[in-house]
């Protein structure tokens, strides 16, 4: 007779507790990244700058969060996971209201550099704190409802930070992470009281700021390059001198990281085929998919002239679809590999971004951007938990919490550079034009990252299916 599986055993009070201090400290993050794209068209018409001040509110966030985000695990082992997420929740509070209340464009840039690098801390830390508390299938359990509970973010972001743009001021947008971080930190002081809580520090770990700055310098100055380059031409002295100081510092970088003994960024883990090709295809399809983000959502306000609150309901269904289907489809790509699943998947999501130079004049949203938005969700949800899996199954277990970091810096990497170019590629203004530009630049990104996946990814060897004990018979 078949052997019932045991039951899952329940949570724990503490084990409770950290899931909602991950949960809700993750989430803030999440949200904030939602939210700007929506109040962008807002913050220029009141701080001016035009599409630069757009591109740097993304960018300063972007730009520190995706350096720090690589050093953050080594804060949490040096310090500890709740005093570091303690400090990140606090950062990021302060800098939302900074934000909320910025008289000029220059301090809410300024507050966004701080408000990444206070997100650099949250989600590494919240995810260490499960890793700490959880073990087994009770791990996975929770991660799973990690991911479901911050991808929440996604739908809230748009919605709420469009109604608060359309009905109030985009400043409250900003506002609505300071009850989250509230409660946050008071079940923060809670889980400190209860006896079973772990906190955990490596006594010989070493935050390496030297490589941390070196990447955060570097990069800021490439990016910093091309924002200003439509504005000064690549003949100018100071596009020059900023993009070479940039790349530098990063050739430094490099250097750096295959000389020092606990390198931030580990450089042995892309002589794995899988880990080198699907950052190349994840840097394409990320940097794609920001591009598409920030210039619909800006579009469907400054071109198409909706309100904030439907622009950012306009990509919702990609949401829905992603979170009604990546799970399927990720058990699929177990099955079956995740190479046709990451050539597929982009290779649709350009079809839905061609699909959006039907947008015209004169405006409809139901035949002009809902086809391409569903056919592109259809290929995100095809590509996402592929494109993860190809990655972390390819790395011993031991070493899966840097390959993932790694990874959601490249993503982030990505981003940022396909919006510090945005300038170039609609030609410095947003219009009808600008913006068809910049869909065939998110479609040849895409179907790039396609390519790159059928020429590089390679399917794991399927082990040999080996019956559980719960399935033998007596």
């Amino acid at each position: 007779m078949a052997q019932s599986p045991l039951p899952a055993a329940p949570r724990t009070p503490t084990q409770s507790l950290v899931l909602w201090i991950a949960v809700l400290g993750s989430f803030v993050s999440f949200l904030d990244g939602t939210v700007i794209t929506v109040a962008l068209p807002a913050i220029v018409d009141e701080l001016g700058g035009g599409i630069s001040t757009q591109q740097w509110a993304v960018d300063a966030y972007m730009l520190t969060l995706g350096a720090l985000i690589l050093v953050a695990g080594s804060i949490s082992d040096a310090y500890g996971r709740l005093r570091v997420l303690r400090w990140g929740l606090i950062g990021f509070g302060v800098t939302s209201v900074i934000i909320a209340a910025a008289p000029t464009a220059e301090v809410l840039i300024g507050a966004r550099l701080a408000q990444g690098a206070a997100g650099a801390l949250l989600v590494p830390s919240s995810l260490a704190l499960i890793m700490t508390h959880f073990r087994g299938t009770a791990q996975g359990r929770a991660i799973g409802t990690w991911t479901g509970a911050t991808s929440a973010a996604m739908v809230v972001g748009p919605l709420v930070g469009g109604l608060f743009v359309d009905l109030a001021s985009w400043r409250l947008a900003f506002l609505i992470n300071v009850l989250p971080i509230a409660v946050t930190l008071w079940l923060l002081a809670r889980l400190g009281r209860m006896p079973d809580a772990v906190d955990r520090r490596a006594p010989d770990a070493r935050v390496d700021l030297a490589s941390a700055a070196l990447a955060a310098l570097g990069l800021g100055g490439i990016v910093a390059a091309l924002i200003e380059q439509p504005n000064l031409g690549w003949h100018h002295p100071v596009i020059w001198g900023l993009g070479a100081a940039g790349v530098g510092l990063l050739a430094v970088f490099f250097v750096r990281q295959a000389r020092v003994a606990r390198p931030m960024l580990p450089l042995p883990l892309f002589r794995t085929r899988n880990v080198a090709w699907g950052n190349a295809a994840t840097f394409l399809v990320y940097g794609a998919l920001t591009l598409n983000g920030f210039v619909l959502g800006v579009y469907l306000q400054e071109g198409a002239g909706l309100p904030a609150t439907a622009a950012g309901l306009a990509s919702l269904p990609i949401t829905l679809i992603l979170m009604l289907t990546s799970s399927r489809v990720g058990h699929l790509s177990g099955e079956h590999g995740p190479r046709l699943f990451m050539t597929i998947g982009p290779l649709v999501m350009a079809g839905g971004a061609l699909l959006l130079l039907t947008v015209a004049d004169d405006f409809n949203y139901w035949t002009q951007v809902l086809p391409g938005v569903i056919v592109f969700g259809a290929g995100l949800a095809l590509t996402v938990a592929p494109l993860t899996s190809a990655i972390l199954g390819a790395v011993d277990p031991s070493r899966s919490g840097i390959a993932s970091a790694v990874n959601n810096a490249v993503s982030r990497i990505a981003g940022l550079i396909t919006v510090a170019l945005l300038g170039t590629i609609v030609g410095g203004m947003l219009d009808l034009d600008g913006f068809h530009r910049a869909t065939a630049v998110t479609a040849a990104l895409l179907a790039a990252g396609g390519i790159v996946s059928w020429i590089g990814i390679r399917n794991p060897a399927r082990e040999p299916d080996v019956p559980s004990s719960e399935s033998l018979t007596d």
